[in-house]
């Protein structure tokens, strides 16, 4: 993993995030995005998506338009180059601020799309999750949606995986598990494991991080994935 982005001077300051978390594992999150929002449209790196198997979209920083141009730019891009678009819806507020948007980015452009429940049942504003998913599998091939203690459903080509969650003693902090998973699914995908064993690591990987205070592992996930017979 590298980050080649060189600093700057006199502008916004580096993101934050003030994360409360009760008892119950659930966080609270004020979030300071600072100057992730003001990625734009000439800060793609052409060369490293092409050389991608997957360029992965975060919803949160889709606010500003500049931000959304380069959304686009770099989906135009790994579809140029023959490579895969990923998206995380985030957050259902996100979703509320830009529900046509995304499902036009969605629609023309993601392959593969990341969503919890309250997220998807916003995006097609339902309460019904079933009938959310169900529209997710006609405007993308590949859904991923996670539900919390009920596991997480993989919809792809007609074919419907349920994956269970990877039991825990407690949760102790649900920070990070939305991205912990994805990275786990990801991983199997580009490895190019069955949708259930990329479920599987992606369950996995997001048991981990809720075990303990903070969004990265403690424990050598590969090992975890080896002892498990994943890998």
């Amino acid at each position: 993993m590298a980050f080649e982005t060189a600093p700057v001077n006199g502008k916004a300051p580096t993101s934050r995030s003030l994360i409360l978390v009760t008892p119950d594992g659930e966080r609270t999150m004020n979030t300071f995005l600072g100057i992730s929002t003001e990625l734009d449209h000439g800060e793609v790196r052409a060369d490293l998506i092409a050389q991608s198997s997957i360029v992965y979209l975060e919803g949160y920083l889709f606010d500003r338009p500049d931000a959304k141009a380069a959304f686009r730019q770099a989906a135009a891009v790994a579809k140029k180059a023959g490579r895969r678009v990923a998206l995380t819806l985030s957050d259902g507020f996100c979703v509320d601020r830009h529900r046509s948007e995304f499902l036009a980015l969605i629609r023309d452009d993601v392959d593969i799309l990341f969503a919890n429940a309250s997220e998807i049942t916003s995006l097609y504003e339902t309460a019904d999750f079933d009938a959310a998913a169900r529209r997710a599998a006609t405007d993308t091939s590949l859904a991923v949606l996670t539900r919390s203690e009920k596991g997480s459903l993989i919809l792809a080509g007609g074919q419907a995986v349920t994956v269970p969650v990877e039991p825990v003693a407690r949760v102790v902090d649900t920070t990070g598990a939305g991205d912990l998973y994805a990275a786990g699914f990801l991983y199997g995908l580009t490895a190019g494991l069955p949708l259930e064993k990329a479920g599987r690591l992606g369950s996995l990987a997001a048991a981990e991080i809720i075990s303990h205070v903070g969004a990265r592992p403690e424990a050598r996930l590969d090992a975890l994935a080896r002892s498990r017979g994943l890998l």
